[in-house]
Formats: C-alpha cells, sequence, structure tokens
C-alpha cells in the first residue's frame, strides 16, 4: 500500500535563495512540465540516418516518499547494497542532514514510440534497427533528461540529484546500486512482469528514470498490492507470450534468466548491431513487444 502513515507534505528545500512552492501539487505539476517540455525538444532524438525522429513518446511521471517503508524491502529482494533515497542523497551532499521524511523519489516513464515498437514486434531473433538506437541513443536522451531535471530542480536552489548520475552508481552481480525501475513500481507507476519488465499504464516496451529531491511533493498511490499484479502469468495463470519471444531462450514459468539474456545481449546482438548498423551498441526486447502488455496493462479475462 501507498506510503501515507504520518506525512505532511512540508515545502522543505535548502538556502534563502530558494523557491518555495505554493504547494506540494504545484511542485509536481511544474515537474511534469519540465520533464515534458524537454521530451517535446531537439534533445529527444533518435538520431536516424535520414534526420530527426524522436526517440519516445510523452513522458509521466510518479511520486514517492523518501520514508516509504518500500525502499527498505529493497534491500532484501534487490540485495543489501541498494540504496534508499536518503542514502543516494547522502552520497550526494556528504555531511548535509537530511531524514528521509525531506525527501521525494520523482520517476518518469519514456514509452517506445509506435514505429520503434512496430519495427521490434517484426523481429524474432534480432532487435530492428529503431529499437537498438532507441536502446543507446534513447537512454542518451534519458541521461540527458536526468541532467536537466536536477540541474533545473538546483537552480531554483533546491537540492537534488540522480542515483543513476551519481559517479558512486555501479553494477555488483547482476543488479545494481540503485534500480530505475524498482523506483518506479515505489512511485506507483507499475509492476513487474514474468520476464522482469515494468509493466505501466503505456505497457512494457518502456524505459525508465528517477531524481531524489529535497522537496515535498504529493504521493502517488500504488494502485496495486502486489509487485506482479500486472502480469497474466502471475496474476490469472495465463499468457508466458513473452517466453515465446524470448530468441536467448531466458524465459521460462520460473522467470527471467539474467546470465543468458546478458550473454545474447553481448554476444549475438553487439556485433549484429556495430556490422548491420557501423554505431557501438546492442538491444533485444523482443519480449517487450508482440504480447498482451506492449502497450497497457492487459485485461484480466472474465471469470
Amino acid at each position: 500500500m501507498p506510503y501515507t502513515a504520518g506525512y505532511t507534505p512540508t515545502l522543505y528545500h535548502k538556502g534563502e535563495t530558494a523557491v518555495v512552492f505554493a504547494t506540494p501539487a504545484t511542485a509536481a505539476r511544474w515537474l511534469t512540465e519540465t520533464a515534458a517540455a524537454f521530451m517535446r525538444g531537439s534533445g529527444n532524438d533518435l538520431h536516424m540516418p535520414d534526420g530527426p525522429e524522436p526517440a519516445f513518446d510523452p513522458p509521466f511521471l510518479g511520486f514517492a516518499s523518501g520514508a516509504d517503508p518500500v525502499w527498505s524491502t529493497f534491500k532484501e529482494h534487490v540485495g543489501p547494497f541498494h540504496w534508499t533515497p536518503a542514502e543516494a542523497f547522502a552520497l550526494a551532499y556528504p555531511g548535509e542532514a537530511a531524514d528521509a521524511e525531506e525527501l521525494s523519489v520523482v520517476s518518469w516513464i519514456l514509452p517506445q514510440t509506435e514505429a520503434t515498437r512496430r519495427d521490434n514486434r517484426r523481429e524474432k531473433v534480432l532487435p530492428a534497427h529503431r529499437w537498438a538506437r532507441a536502446r543507446i541513443f534513447g537512454e542518451a536522451v534519458n541521461m540527458a533528461l536526468r541532467a536537466h531535471m536536477v540541474e533545473t530542480i538546483r537552480e531554483r536552489g533546491i537540492q537534488a540529484a540522480a542515483p543513476s548520475l551519481l559517479p558512486e552508481w555501479s553494477s555488483i552481480g547482476l543488479a545494481s546500486v540503485w534500480s530505475e525501475r524498482h523506483a518506479a513500481y515505489a512511485a506507483g507507476l507499475g509492476t513487474f512482469g514474468l520476464c522482469d519488465g515494468l509493466i505501466t499504464r503505456a505497457g512494457k516496451a518502456i524505459r525508465t528514470g528517477a531524481l531524489v529531491a529535497r522537496l515535498a511533493l504529493p504521493v502517488t498511490s500504488r494502485a496495486y498490492t502486489d509487485h506482479r499484479e500486472y502480469c497474466l502469468y502471475f496474476n490469472s495463470g495465463i499468457c508466458g507470450a513473452c517466453i515465446k519471444r524470448c530468441p536467448a531462450g531466458a524465459l521460462g514459468p520460473e522467470g527471467h534468466d539474467k546470465r543468458a539474456c546478458g550473454a545474447y545481449l553481448e554476444d549475438v546482438t553487439r556485433p549484429y548491431v556495430m556490422q548491420t548498423w557501423k554505431f557501438a551498441g546492442y538491444g533485444c526486447g523482443l519480449c517487450q513487444v508482440g504480447v498482451p502488455c506492449e502497450r497497457g496493462i492487459p485485461p484480466r479475462p472474465a471469470r
């Protein structure tokens, strides 16, 4: 359930020059428009050879409290190394004291375009050109969005940091110290599927990013009680379409074999992308398209 107990929105900021928002809802609207405006600009570019083309459709955002107990559960499910928002903030601002209640996490979803999904839907073994570009140039857009959001918030005198941009960020084994998908789950934006992809209102063909800010924001309700609630395989015992879509044999009833998936990306798709389209990259994503959760939350069958 969403964290609400004892949470009273306060306009936290740092410094006398900080711009104070009238309400947390006002701050949320400003952040939403800031992200949308960036994605309407020229920076949202897939860098196709024939000219500019948007890498993603318009974003949508969710917000979570830094004091939500869900962050502690990620230390159990992801690993004890996974940062809480307070831990990420402390790395960005060493020596600055900030209670978890003062922090909010801003998470966003970047939906793949219909053209990218359509092209990859047709593939059976290797990624489509647009999909491979969305993995490399699209994630560069996401990185730029992270930096832009942090810089814009800081210009208002408010402390903020994108955990994925911190120099301390790293992968540990098959996980990382900050999971953008888990942050999106915490912010009410979706639940996980059989292939570990996040199923959102825009479907599973997405990318996601997040930041931590010392700013009160309205908590986005999590309209789910289970981390796999939107997946037909888990909620109804049907589907498993992503298993058939996986060319690496990395999916099965037991879930996602990250080692087999990673080996396929590195050993098969990376040389293919370089040889075929002459840029350093990789990608697959076949399990994210051609499935019932490609473009939305699939309805459960009638009982």
